[in-house]
């Protein structure tokens, strides 16, 4: 709550600041124009770097969050199934006595 209290201040130092500050922005701005220009083939380079860097790592990043998504939905699935083996197994075991006291099937000759 404090920054509330010093608020109408800063507002007042950084105008006071930016209009001080504005005559020596003017003049150093024909510097900047060849700095730039001089800079650019740095800033291409770094371009050219980080480029390299992501198609060398996206391949590997989308491989590794592929196999991340296989394993939550394996997780997923199981945590899903596992509370109904219990069923399985009863509907398994139903299924076996029923298959073992059928009569078999006449054969029509």
């Amino acid at each position: 709550m404090l920054w509330l209290l010093t608020l109408p201040f800063r507002i007042l130092f950084g105008v006071v600041f930016a209009i001080v500050a504005l005559p020596f922005a003017i003049l150093a701005l024909p510097f900047a124009i060849p700095l730039a220009l001089l800079a650019l083939p740095f800033m291409l380079v770094r371009f050219l770097v980080k480029a390299a860097v992501a198609v060398v790592v996206l391949p590997l990043v989308a491989l590794v969050l592929f196999a991340a998504v296989a394993v939550a939905v394996f997780v997923l699935a199981t945590a899903i199934l596992a509370p109904l083996l219990p069923f399985a197994f009863v509907a398994l075991f139903v299924w076996a006595i029923v298959k073992l006291f059928a009569r078999p099937v006449a054969r029509v000759v």
